[in-house]
């Protein structure tokens, strides 16, 4: 299941995994309300894993502090390889560590694999968080009204964009 359906499932009231222990990947904001949800859902052991270190995460510091606040585990440095199960049931999370290469288009530190750097996170339950995009072409057509992540261009205070009846919200 995604980070974004756990979430939707969440809010209707629902537990819609079994399971005890959760990993998440990303490091995204919803990477940290999936993993904070997870506690609430009564998860005993919640995991979140980011392929880069704390100063490159996108998610907010203040979300970063609170889940490590509700006993959150974090792994930096670790990218997900491979989904282990046994008898149609996962039992893990095959994991290669990571290095900081030169930055990306994002400006931040790309990521590197460390060969030979693998091992098992064991855990029944995975999520991902990651790769979340922002639709809006439906509803605009210009691309000079988008930013670089393809999220609408607003004005920061009333979140109003250029054409005056639409406006943005959330991450």
């Amino acid at each position: 299941m995604t980070g974004i359906d756990l979430l939707a499932e969440a809010a209707r009231g629902r537990r819609p995994l079994d399971g005890r222990r959760l990993v998440v990947t990303g490091g995204g904001n919803v990477a940290m309300d999936c993993v904070r949800t997870a506690r609430r859902l009564g998860f005993e052991d919640v995991n979140l894993l980011y392929r880069r270190t704390e100063q490159e995460m996108p998610a907010d510091p203040q979300e970063i502090e609170e889940a490590r606040e509700e006993g959150i585990e974090f792994h930096y440095l670790v990218a997900p390889v491979e989904i282990m199960v046994q008898d149609e049931e996962i039992t893990g999370l095959k994991c290669r560590r990571m290095t900081l290469g030169e930055p990306d288009t994002s400006g931040r530190r790309r990521p590197v694999p460390i060969e030979g750097s693998e091992f098992v996170i064991h855990r029944d339950t995975i999520i991902p968080a990651v790769g979340q995009v922002c639709v809006v072409d439906c509803v605009l057509d210009e691309k000079e009204a988008l930013s670089p992540w393809k999220t609408l261009v607003v004005d920061q205070t009333t979140f109003q964009s250029e054409k005056k009846h639409i406006f943005g919200g959330g991450d």
